[in-house]
Formats: structure tokens, C-alpha cells, sequence
């Protein structure tokens, strides 16, 4: 990396760093509101662990709007360059707006990455930890509701203490269906194996029969292990890894395989994003001008971040809804984005705008 690059990355990087910071305050102050959770956090581990609490909550909120983020900070540190003339300067050079890019890509894609890989997973850890030290609205929010189906028998399921996995259930109730033996099952345990659930000892209690002790029951199911690790835990509450192995799973239930994906799919596309927003703020503020008049550049580029995000947000929406194929929806905006600004690049580049 040459000096230019330097220049180029620090005060982009300064700039962008000093945006995400007031954006987390701004995030982490409304955060605070909630005194409630804060009070709670307190009294378990003192102030440290409710302040932790905002810090984890406003972290997760600034990672979601980091493209705006990043395309708001990327269009003051390119125009602190107009500003001092240095970017004149380095164009004077005979130096390309592509050659400018090289370095800050670079550095984007360096950042998204750990972003993903690293900043995503400590905040979903941290976050799922202080999930469990707060109380629970009701005693029925632990309690797990399953309407099962296989080999055209249909029933549903109540368990009390499902396990890390959902592969074990503990204290179960199990409604069978009237067209087939019917009635009710209790069982103090049953657990998931390939394609049905296994209930070692259960209690069959049918209308007009006295109850009778079962052994070895066998409910066929298409429900599988992958499927009960994402039930129990939200997309949005799984790290990029263990959306990687529940995917490596195979997933029955259509939206929950369509949630995993586009979580998934969103944090690996996350790179393609910033490297969009970048490259709008660049088509935007870098043109040359004989004054220092940007706040038409300036409001355009905002504006279409703001869009871009807006988009990204809703195909996210539809991807996870099963509405548009997850890739798709992932890499879409993305790649709109790249494009919008590659081409107003070329025709800068070109001398036409």
C-alpha cells in the first residue's frame, strides 16, 4: 500500500469509525429507556451487567444498520477530502477514481468480514446469556407446542422442559388423532430418532377407558433434529456457525429453513452491501467540483442509501417469509447497489456527469 492509500483509508476510516459511534450512543441512549430490564440486569450482577445489557441490545441494532452507517461516515470522509483539496490533488497524480477505490474496498470487505464472523457471533453469545437471566412474563413461555405429522397420522404435542436441541422432551402431552387410536398420551420423557419420536414409558388415557400403561411407543414424524434446534432458538438468535450447521441439517418446515437461510445468506453478503454503500458515497461526493456546494450530492447519496437499506430490509422480509428465494433476496440488493454506483463512476469517469 502506497502513502495515498493511507491518507485515503485513515480519513475514511476516522470518519466512518466516528459515525458508528455517535450512532451507537444515539441507539444505546434510547436503549437506556428501558429501565425496567436494566434494573433487573442490576440486581443479578450489579451495574455493570444491566449496562452491559444496552451495550449487547444497541450493539445488534448498529451491526443491522451498519450500510447506512458506513455510507453516511464514507460521504463526510470523502468530503473532508474535497475540503482540504487532497483529493485534487491525488486525481492530479494521474491516478484513477478505481486505483482511489482499491484500498478502501479492501478494508470494507476486511470489515464486514469480521463483522460477520466475529462481531455477530459475541453479540448473539452475550445476548442469548442475558436472555436467560431475565424473568419470564409467564410460567406457559417455556412450554413447547408442536402440531406433528407422518405416515398420515396427525397430532399435536405439548412439552413442558424441552432440552438444549429439542432431541429430548420432558413431561409431554400428546393429542392423537380421532381418525386413528386417539385419545391422549402422557409421558414423563420421549425422544426424537430418524423420522418418528420415541416414548419409552406412557400413560394412555382414551374417553370411556381406564387409563393403561404403554411401553415403547413410536410416533412417526417428519420433524427432524435440525428442525427442533431452530424451533427452539430463532434465526436471529443463532450464530453464523450454528446457522451453518442447522442448514447442514436437514430442515423440514419450509420457514424455518427459509429463516435460516436468509440470516445465514444475509451475514456472508454482508461484504457485497458495504462494498455497495462505498461505492455510492464515492459516486456521489468524489466528482470534481470548482466549489464546495455538496449538499445536492450529499442529500442524493443519503437518500438512495436510505432506499437501498429500506429494499434490503423488505427482500430480507420476503426471503425469510418464503416469499423470494432466500439467495435472491440476500444478494439482490446488494448487487443493485454495486451496480448503481459502478455506473455513475463510469459516467464521472467519463466526463458525461
Amino acid at each position: 500500500m502506497t502513502r495515498i492509500d493511507w491518507v485515503i483509508l485513515r480519513r475514511l476510516g476516522s470518519r466512518i469509525a466516528l459515525t458508528i459511534v455517535v450512532l451507537f450512543g444515539l441507539i444505546a441512549l434510547a436503549e437506556s429507556l428501558n429501565t425496567w430490564k436494566f434494573q433487573h440486569l442490576s440486581s443479578i450482577g450489579g451495574p455493570m451487567l444491566g449496562l452491559l445489557g444496552i451495550v449487547i441490545e444497541a450493539s445488534r441494532w448498529a451491526l443491522g444498520t451498519l450500510p447506512v452507517t458506513l455510507l453516511i461516515g464514507a460521504i463526510i470522509g470523502i468530503l473532508d477530502l474535497q475540503a482540504r483539496r487532497e483529493l485534487t490533488v491525488i486525481k492530479a497524480t494521474g491516478l484513477s477514481i478505481w486505483r482511489l477505490l482499491r484500498a478502501p474496498v479492501i478494508a470494507v470487505i476486511i470489515f464486514s468480514l469480521i463483522a460477520s464472523l466475529a462481531v455477530d457471533t459475541v453479540i448473539v453469545s452475550i445476548s442469548r446469556a442475558l436472555a436467560v437471566s431475565m424473568p419470564q412474563v409467564s410460567s406457559s413461555d417455556s412450554t413447547l407446542w408442536l402440531e406433528q405429522q407422518g405416515d398420515g397420522q396427525n397430532y399435536v404435542l405439548v412439552a413442558s422442559h424441552p432440552h438444549p436441541g429439542g432431541a429430548i422432551l420432558e413431561d409431554v402431552s400428546i393429542f392423537l388423532d380421532r381418525d386413528g387410536e386417539g385419545g391422549r398420551l402422557q409421558a414423563k420423557q420421549m425422544e426424537l430418532r430418524d423420522g418418528e419420536w420415541f416414548i419409552p414409558e406412557a400413560i394412555h388415557f382414551l374417553a370411556d377407558t381406564p387409563p393403561k400403561r404403554v411401553l415403547n411407543v413410536t410416533l412417526p414424524t417428519t420433524t427432524t433434529t435440525g428442525d427442533m434446534g431452530v424451533k427452539l432458538a430463532s434465526p436471529v438468535e443463532l450464530t453464523i456457525f450454528e446457522l451453518a450447521e442447522a442448514m447442514s441439517k436437514r430442515l423440514t418446515d419450509p420457514e424455518l429453513r427459509n429463516g435460516v437461510e436468509m440470516r445465514f445468506l444475509r451475514l456472508l453478503s454482508l461484504p457485497l452491501v458495504l462494498v455497495g454503500s462505498l461505492l455510492i458515497a464515492f459516486a456521489f461526493t468524489a466528482g470534481y467540483r470548482r466549489t464546495n456546494k455538496y449538499g445536492v450530492a450529499v442529500l442524493y447519496g443519503i437518500v438512495l442509501g436510505f432506499v437501498v437499506y429500506v429494499i434490503t430490509e423488505m427482500a430480507a422480509m420476503a426471503g425469510g417469509a418464503g416469499v423470494l428465494e432466500p439467495a435472491f433476496a440476500a444478494i439482490a440488493p446488494a448487487f443493485v447497489a454495486i451496480v448503481i454506483g459502478m455506473t455513475v463512476l463510469l459516467f464521472r469517469e467519463d466526463g458525461r456527469a
